[in-house]
């Protein structure tokens, strides 16, 4: 039994097809045969149930495919440890950031690497979080900024809570929600454009029952964008009101382009962000610049 062999047996379960488990591989599906099948000599017992075009693990294939996995992921948190060690320097960085996060953090972040650590390799991807949640588990992302209701807790994962940003509404200066000058009602705002980014069930659910059925995101929002920078340029050139955390439209607000627009009754609700990676895996040093960064500008 090798590990060669367990990554194969892993292929198969996760494909269900030896053809696309070969070509996952890099392998012949002949080759990859015959590795299964050594490894279920080994073992003298079947672990797959080749019932024509679909295969699936035995229960004893099952119980070592769990173990399998474990002890995959070691040995590539062994490989990556020594590499990391052999590289004697900080190591390079792979971030995915959410929306809010990636507003925020997301240009500072590159400017700061590049003007105190210009021997770090950084790459930092803003997304969807379902996508870079699969990133991260495909190991092609080290780490990830998100909104905590975005995504379940799953035993793989290791969650560290942030920070809580204050959500709200703001609008053009100038703009006719303005002249009021007071607080103004969810129905008055939707006789606007409002602009947000998808939001999560949870956040949903909030705004029903803070506004009333009205404001329920899939019918309210017009204008959704995964990037609130976007949204917060379009309201600044529009009647549109922007929906979402507003640290990142405090610049247009303090340059006298935006203005946070007031509702009655109040929005209480904000958006709480983790740092999100996966459990067990080893950080490269440099990812300790990065929660450093991370702390300090992650704020009102």
């Amino acid at each position: 039994m090798n590990l060669q062999q367990l990554e194969h047996l892993l292929a198969v379960a996760g494909t269900g097809s030896f053809s696309r488990a070969a070509e996952q591989q890099h392998i012949t599906q002949s080759a990859l045969s015959r590795s299964i099948q050594a490894l279920e000599e080994d073992l003298g017992a079947c672990l797959i149930d080749r019932n024509g075009k679909r295969n699936e693990l035995t229960p004893l294939g099952q119980a070592v495919a769990v173990r399998a996995r474990r002890m995959v992921f070691e040995a590539a948190e062994l490989r990556r440890s020594a590499e990391l060690l052999k590289q004697g320097n900080l190591g390079a960085i792979r971030i995915g950031l959410g929306s809010g996060p990636g507003a925020m953090l997301m240009t500072p972040f590159l400017l700061h690497m590049a003007r105190h650590h210009p021997g770090v390799q950084v790459s930092v991807s803003p997304g969807a979080t379902e996508l870079q949640l699969m990133q991260l588990r495909q190991r092609t992302l080290d780490a990830l900024v998100i909104d905590v209701r975005r995504i379940a807790p799953a035993p793989d994962l290791a969650i560290e809570y942030l920070t809580e940003l204050r959500a709200g509404f703001a609008c053009r200066s100038g703009h006719p929600l303005l002249q009021t000058g007071g607080p103004v009602s969810f129905d008055e705002l939707l006789r606007y454009p409002l602009a947000s980014i998808p939001l999560s069930t949870e956040v949903a659910h909030a705004l029903v029952t803070h506004f009333g059925p009205r404001a329920d995101p899939q019918q309210a929002v017009s204008l959704r964008c995964d990037d609130i920078i976007s949204l917060i340029e379009t309201v600044k050139a529009s009647d549109a009101v922007y929906l979402g955390i507003l640290a990142p439209a405090k610049p247009g607000i303090a340059a006298g382009q935006l203005a946070e627009l007031a509702t009655e009754p109040p929005l209480t609700t904000g958006a709480r962000f983790a740092f999100v990676t996966l459990a067990g895996r080893t950080e490269a040093p440099s990812m300790g610049i990065f929660r450093q960064f991370v702390s300090e500008q992650l704020r009102d």
